[in-house]
């Protein structure tokens, strides 16, 4: 049975996968697409072996769960897609509605960490789908993420837009861990050729497709609505990486998680193999 491994269908996951396409290591194994909360739902579900999810449900089902090391969905600071729109400055937020987007759990966390520790407020939260018109009539900020936050930060918008990896970084100091990639205990186990080969293979992925970044921009927008410069500049942004600061970030992620009530422990990394 080939591993089955999960991949966020967010542009921002586009370099990983266009490397993996490359690489011939789709070839073995089965590809499932999706937003990472679901992702998140179908390894813990066991219907994947290894996924990239939101970091947070790595916390929160750590007992379940081993870290795939050296690969991660990060930024340190500006990140571009995970914004808070909103109709007045953040500050001003503390007797307002926030909307949450319903598509990842880490930026919801992110979120409540930022404006409760950054801006000193701690607003009514609603969760919905990422329509920023609907959020917008039934809230005075909206959170937005993936996609959805690119095509906003690329239209022109009265909205105020705080770009929430760069208020992390003025926070902290430290970088961003966003989404990380994990893989079920029991799978790890039984099946440690195959967690060794797939994190070989991502690895190598990230590694092509930093040499190759303007193919990749040049390849996403023949069908996208954003202009080559602008994705390119968006593929910088992001990192991939998970040295010994990205995991500082993460650690200090959940302990400001927990200061808020949003996970009971603050996990520790566990890496497999």
């Amino acid at each position: 049975m080939r591993p089955r491994l999960g991949h966020i269908q967010f542009l921002n996951c586009l370099p990983l996968y266009y490397g993996l396409v490359k690489k011939d290591v789709l070839l073995d194994v089965d590809l499932v697409k999706g937003a990472p909360r679901d992702l998140a739902e179908k390894l813990l579900a066991n219907e994947l072996d290894i996924a990239p999810i939101p970091s947070i449900e790595y916390c929160r089902h750590r007992d379940e769960l081993l870290l795939i090391p050296d690969i991660s969905v990060s930024s340190r600071g500006e990140v571009k897609s995970i914004l808070l729109m909103s109709q007045v400055p953040a500050e001003e937020l503390g007797s307002r509605t926030v909307a949450l987007t319903d598509t990842s759990r880490t930026s919801q966390v992110l979120t409540r960490i930022v404006l409760a520790e950054h801006f000193g407020v701690t607003p009514e939260y609603v969760e919905m789908p990422a329509d920023i018109a609907h959020m917008m009539r039934e809230a005075d900020a909206a959170l937005l993420i993936g996609d959805d936050a690119l095509r906003a930060l690329y239209a022109p918008s009265p909205l105020l837009r705080y770009d929430l990896g760069s208020e992390w970084l003025e926070l902290t100091g430290l970088p961003m861990v966003y989404a990380v990639w994990a893989v079920r205990r029991d799978f790890a186990t039984s099946r440690p050729d195959d967690v060794r080969q797939m994190t070989w293979a991502l690895g190598e992925s990230v590694r092509y497709s930093d040499d190759h970044l303007d193919a990749i921009a040049e390849y996403a927008a023949r069908w996208e609505v954003f202009p080559v410069p602008f994705l390119r500049s968006y593929f910088e942004t992001l990192k991939f990486e998970f040295g010994p600061d990205y995991q500082q970030g993460l650690s200090v992620f959940f302990e400001k998680a927990k200061a808020i009530g949003q996970v009971e422990e603050v996990a520790e990394l566990e890496f497999a193999g």
